[in-house]
Formats: structure tokens, C-alpha cells, sequence
């Protein structure tokens, strides 16, 4: 069996597709999560990976199920 990395792009990718479907600023959801604006930048770039606490911060601010994050990233680095 072939391993599968964690592409942190594909996470970036995701996370950046639900914050925008929302109509959400990054300026917005950072200052909901609690995290730097240029932090939630950077991990939408794919230059830096969501811890779980940030990844959960980040869902709850876009108000989006950590769950169904998670599910879509899974589905994308399977395909």
C-alpha cells in the first residue's frame, strides 16, 4: 500500500474554498479564531499546516464542521 501524505496545500485549498463560500474575509474569520491574519494566510497558501486547535478555531469561525473540513481534505488526497 502506497503512503499518502497530508498535502498542505489540498488543506490550504479547502479551508480557503469554505471561508470564501461563506463570504468571509481572512481579516474576519482570523480575528474569530484568534489567530494572525497573516498565520490563516500562510496556511492557506499551504506554506504552514493547521494544528487541530487552529484547524478547530478555523471551522468554528467560518462556521463549518471541523468534521466536514477534514472529510473533503480526505476526499482530495485520495482522488
Amino acid at each position: 500500500m502506497a503512503m499518502i501524505y497530508l498535502d498542505p496545500v489540498v488543506v490550504g485549498d479547502v479551508i480557503a474554498e469554505f471561508r470564501k463560500s461563506k463570504g468571509l474575509s481572512q481579516e474576519v474569520v482570523s480575528g474569530f479564531a484568534d489567530i494572525g491574519r497573516t498565520h490563516l494566510s500562510a496556511i492557506e497558501r499551504g506554506e504552514r499546516k493547521p494544528t487541530l486547535e487552529t484547524l478547530f478555531r478555523i471551522s468554528r469561525a467560518i462556521r463549518v464542521p471541523m468534521a466536514d473540513i477534514v472529510r473533503e481534505i480526505e476526499k482530495r488526497i485520495q482522488d
